[in-house]
């Protein structure tokens, strides 16, 4: 079964932005395969009483199994790269962060994660924003993550196997906010539109 694997923390600029403590290796957390939605898309706002956040992140497919993978051969295990969104639940993901809990209510509720078109992946820097209702609110580049993807790879495939199929949610620059009905997300890969979310 395919696993959906996310990264937080891993751009400083966001983290500056919620005010979180700079980890000294991934943030790991994972979602159920249950909750992707393909682009186009239309998400369902969650029957929860919080505020529903958009993250807009670069997402990495995996090409070919593997364990303890070193970090100077990881992104050989990288066969396609697109966008999606992770949705969070951001005032539910606090409280259960300030009382130890795991975050999963506020991460894997349904439709919490949208993928965008997977491309063939090259080893060069990306360039990717997300616009709200037109206008533009995440800014992000490769080269400003904490993490790499090889780091990234090497990291997960320490402590847990990588399948092929496998996508990895490689973390959120700054410019995260709230969604409300009616409001029309578009992604941007290298400046090309990558997903188009429709909010109901």
């Amino acid at each position: 079964m395919m696993k959906i694997i996310c990264v937080g923390r891993n751009y400083s600029d966001h983290i500056r932005e919620l005010k979180n403590e700079k980890p000294d290796k991934p943030v790991i957390f994972c979602k159920p395969e249950s909750v992707l939605l393909h682009s186009p898309a239309e998400f369902i706002l969650p029957l929860i009483d919080s505020e529903i956040h958009y993250e807009c992140e670069l997402v990495l497919r995996i090409g070919k199994d593997g364990k303890h993978i070193p970090e100077n051969i990881g992104n050989d295990w990288i066969d396609g790269i697109g966008l999606g969104i992770d949705f969070t639940a951001r005032d539910l993901q606090e409280k259960l962060k300030n009382k130890g809990l795991p975050w999963e209510r506020a991460k894997s509720f349904d439709g919490s994660a949208i993928l965008g078109e997977i491309k063939p992946y090259n080893y060069r820097p990306y360039q990717f924003s997300m616009k709200l209702n037109d206008q533009v609110v995440q800014n992000g580049n490769t080269e400003h993550m904490l993490f790499s993807f090889s780091e990234i790879i090497a990291d997960v495939s320490s402590w847990m196997s990588l399948s092929k199929g496998d996508l990895i949610f490689t973390g959120t620059p700054a410019g995260v906010g709230p969604v409300a009905k009616g409001d029309v997300l578009r992604g941007y890969l290298d400046n090309q539109e990558n997903f188009i979310c429709l909010i109901k």
